[in-house]
This record gives C-alpha cells, structure tokens and sequence, in this order.
C-alpha cells in the first residue's frame, strides 16, 4: 500500500506548537529567522559523505529548476552545507539564487570547458549560510557543440568534483552538491549523469508530464551500463500538485505505485509564492518562508536528509546549536 501525499495542511498540523501565536505571527517569525541567517527548526542529519544529486527532467515546465533552488536553500536551512551547479545556459537557478551570472564571471562553462578548477567559479549565496553556487553564463549555450571536439567530454564535471576539496567525506565538506540541469538530454545533462550518484526527478502532477519519464530512464539505464554504475534515481518529487483535482491523484497513485519509496511523501503544491519568488532573486525558502510551498519544500528537504543516500547507514546529526543561533559558516571554505 502506497503512502499517501502530505498537503502544507498535514505539515501544519504535524508541527509541534510551544506557543499560542497566530498563524501570521509564526509566519513573521520564520520569515524574520530567515533574513537573520538563522535556521528554523532542528538540525538535519549529516550524510556520511558528499551527496551529488542530479536534478534532472527532459520536459520542461514540471518545477525542475524551482525544485534544484528550494531544495538546495531548505537543506542550507536545516543546518546543511549546499552547493548549487547551474548547468542550464539559461542560468534561471543562478537568477533564482541572486548570483550574478554576466559574461565575464567564472561558471560551469569555464570549468567544463576551460577546466577552471570548481573551487575557483563557487560564490557565497549573499543571504543563506552554507548556500554555495556554481553559476551559468550564456556562453554555456555553446558548450555543447565544443565539448564533442573534447577528450573524456562525458566526464568532465566529475572529474571537476573529484578535485574538488570540500567534495568527500572530510569534516569540513559540501554536505550536498545539487546539480541543475537544462531540459534536454545532451552533453551538460550526461556530464550531470556520468559525475552524480544520485537523481531526483522532478515530476508534475499532470499526465504530459509523464510521456518524457521513460526516454529519462533509459538513458539513466544506459548511463549506468557504460559511463557511471553508482547512479540511481534516489528521489522522485511530485510538483505543482493540486489536491482538488482527480488528475493529480491518478498522476501521484500512479507515480506511487510505479516507484514505491522513492517517491517523496511530500508534494509540492502549486503556489503563486513559488511562482513569484524567482522574480526577486529569491527562493520561497527567503521570500514567504511561511507560504505553503516553502513549509513542503522545507519538509521534503528533510525527508531526502533523513532517508540518507541508498545503500548508507543512518546520517550523523548535525551540531544542535544550528537551529538556534546564527551560522558561522557561511564563508568559502
């Protein structure tokens, strides 16, 4: 029996209560703890190592960039060490995280193209400790035609990760690496594949959104064959869902049914706040931290935390004094 979807209203209700406030004033404080660095709530676990996931989905419009950037900010919330890597010419995550991505600013076509160590592109997400970023400039758009002239083009970015020295198991480390994919599935996209070992796939709640999902694990399945055995669709994300609709139910039964566990039990649902934040260079995480899309968002972050990477032991806590006081590593280390 498949387990059933948590609404924004489930996770409401779950959250333990200390005090009597009103909706809206618990809605100030989380957003007043947000813009004061401060993390809301306890500590997620620490993995063991490094987590690279592979935000990834052929089709476009199902919440996959919107899915990389909350994700990465709700980790960082919970206490987490996160960076982001925009892959995708079109540099939304970069927008979306207020990083500046003009000609001239190291990104991941430098690195992918130039191989400019990925220490040296990393910047400071300017409000949320522990948020890194590896932004992508316009001149990625052509990284797909110079890379096929390029040796060991497939494997690039891993090798890019591999040299990385906060990428491993050392104390001082990215407790997450989430990479951003374009909607297609070319060489940024296999580079992606070939340097993860895990994906989460974001998948809307809408019956198109379903017709691209096999083509996508086929090439998971050959990815895995030739180029990267470790890879493995970890986590799948219902988005955009619409609890009042008979469609987002068949789509997440169906879902459920099909991939079992990992489907996150939280769904996002469609919300003008997630909508509206990228506008503001913002995540919802920072721009309504107590709208219904930034509590799932916060919620499924802490279910990828606690369910550890496939084939780990449990994840080590992280300090507890990181939900109550500012955080101290926010620099680039």
């Amino acid at each position: 029996m498949s387990q059933s979807v948590r609404t924004a209203a489930d996770l409401a209700r779950e959250r333990p209560r200390f005090d009597e406030s009103t909706p809206m004033a618990r809605a100030i404080e989380r957003q007043m703890m947000v813009r004061q660095g401060r993390r809301y709530g306890d500590p997620a676990p620490r993995p063991a190592s490094t987590r690279v996931m592979v935000v990834a989905n052929q089709k476009g419009g199902v919440g996959k960039t919107t899915t990389a950037v909350n994700m990465a900010a709700a980790l960082a919330q919970h206490g987490l060490r996160v960076l982001v890597i925009d892959l995708d010419p079109q540099g939304n995550a970069s927008t979306a995280l207020a990083i500046p991505h003009h000609r001239g600013v190291l990104s991941s076509y430098d690195v992918l193209v130039d191989g400019v160590p990925l220490a040296e592109a990393v910047q400071d997400h300017p409000d949320i400790p522990g948020l890194f970023v590896v932004p992508a400039t316009i001149d990625l758009a052509g990284a797909e035609i110079e890379l096929v002239a390029m040796d060991a083009r497939e494997t690039r970015l891993r090798t890019a990760l591999a040299e990385h020295p906060l990428v491993g198991d050392a104390d001082d480390r990215y407790d997450y690496v989430l990479v951003d994919c374009p909607p297609s599935l070319g060489l940024l996209t296999l580079n992606a594949l070939v340097a993860g070992a895990e994906m989460l796939i974001p998948i809307q709640a809408e019956y198109y959104a379903l017709e691209g999902l096999g083509q996508l694990l086929e090439t998971v399945e050959m990815v895995r064959a030739h180029l990267n055995d470790r890879l493995v669709v970890s986590t799948i994300l219902l988005t955009m869902f619409d609890a009042r609709t008979n469609l987002a139910a068949g789509v997440s039964s169906e879902v459920r049914t099909h991939f079992g566990d990992q489907v996150l039990r939280t769904a996002i649902p469609r919300s003008v706040r997630v909508s509206e934040a990228p506008s503001y260079g913002q995540s919802v995480i920072a721009y309504d931290p107590g709208s219904p899309g930034a509590l799932s968002y916060l919620e499924a972050a802490r279910e990828v935390a606690l369910r550890g990477a496939p084939g780990a032991s449990t994840p080590s806590p992280a300090p507890s004094a990181a939900s109550s006081t500012p955080a101290a590593d926010g620099g680039d280390r």
